[in-house]
C-alpha cells in the first residue's frame, strides 16, 4: 500500500511538509519548545527591574563633598588660687618652718628633739630643712635602729636653738622605748693613738667594732660557761690588754654577762 497517497491513508491528509532550511533538518530537530507565557514575563521583569533599579540607585547617589576635620586642642583654664607644683608640697608639721629652696645659705634653728620618738625627731628634722641625719645607741650596745619607731632619742650631737647650715649633720643618741635613758651617751668605743680604749660596760659588738678586723679575739662567759652568740646583749666586764696599754697586734680577751646581769 502506498501511504504517501493522500486519498489512501486512513487517518486523513498528511501534514504539510516544511519548506526552507527548516525541511532538511530531522524530525526530531524540528520540534518546538514552548515556554509558559507567565514564566516568560517574569524572567524579563526582572531583568529590566534589574536594569532599571541599577540606574535610577546610581543616579541618585551624589557623590559626597570632601570635609576637612580640624582639631583644637583647649587648654585648660587656670585654677582660683592655683600654685606651682613646689608650692603642693604637704605640708610641714605643725611648729616647723620650711626653709627657701633658693636659699642654699640660709641657716635653721635647730629644735629640741630630745624625748621624741625617733621616727618623729627625723621627720621633723626634715621639715626644718635638715636632711643629713643618723643615730646610734646610747647605751653602747652598737644596736642597729631597724625600726625607728621602737627607738625614742636620749641625746643630740647639736644643742637646741643653735643655728646651723642645712648641711649640718644631726646624730640622734637612742634607747629603745621601753629603756631608760642613760645618764651619758655612750658612743662607740674606738682605737685613738694606737692604743687599747675602755671597753668596760660597752657591748661585745661594739668591742670587737673597735679593734683591728685582724686582731685575735677572744670572749668568754665571766659568770657561767655560756657561749656568748648575740653579742649585741652581753657587756664587757674585764679585757685584757687593759685600757691605754699600746697595741701591737697581740690577741686581746674579753669577759662578758649579759646586760642585765651584774660583773662578778
Amino acid at each position: 500500500m502506498n501511504w504517501n497517497d493522500n486519498t489512501q491513508r486512513p487517518w486523513g491528509p498528511a501534514p504539510a511538509e516544511p519548506t526552507g532550511a527548516a525541511s532538511k533538518l530531522p524530525g526530531w530537530a524540528r520540534k518546538r519548545v514552548l515556554v509558559p507565557a507567565a514564566a516568560g514575563l517574569f524572567l524579563a521583569g526582572a531583568v529590566a527591574g534589574s536594569a532599571g533599579g541599577t540606574g535610577t540607585e546610581n543616579a541618585g547617589r551624589a557623590t559626597p563633598a570632601p570635609t576637612a576635620t580640624v582639631t583644637v586642642t583647649a587648654s585648660p583654664a587656670a585654677r582660683d588660687g592655683a600654685k606651682d607644683t613646689a608650692d603642693n608640697e604637704p605640708p610641714a608639721p605643725k611648729g616647723t618652718v620650711r626653709p627657701a629652696d633658693d636659699e642654699p645659705g640660709a641657716k635653721v634653728s635647730v629644735p629640741d628633739f630630745v624625748g621624741m620618738g625617733l621616727q618623729s625627731a627625723q621627720d621633723a628634722a626634715q621639715a626644718k630643712g635638715l636632711y643629713s641625719l643618723t643615730s646610734h645607741d646610747s647605751l653602747g650596745r652598737d644596736r642597729m635602729q631597724v625600726f625607728d619607731r621602737n627607738w625614742k632619742v636620749c641625746f643630740q650631737n647639736v644643742r637646741a636653738g643653735k643655728s646651723v647650715a642645712r648641711t649640718t649633720e644631726l646624730d640622734f643618741g637612742a634607747v629603745k622605748t621601753e629603756e631608760s635613758c642613760p645618764a651619758r651617751d655612750r658612743q662607740p668605743p674606738e682605737v685613738v693613738g694606737g692604743r687599747m680604749p675602755d671597753l668596760a660596760g660597752q657591748s661585745v659588738k661594739a668591742a670587737r667594732g673597735a679593734l683591728d678586723s685582724g686582731t685575735s679575739l677572744t670572749v668568754k662567759d665571766a659568770a657561767e660557761d655560756r657561749m656568748v652568740l648575740m653579742e649585741s646583749n652581753w657587756k664587757v666586764c674585764a679585757q685584757v690588754p687593759a685600757a691605754g696599754v699600746k697595741l701591737n697586734g697581740q690577741p686581746v680577751e674579753i669577759r662578758a654577762v649579759k646586760f642585765e646581769e651584774t660583773c662578778p
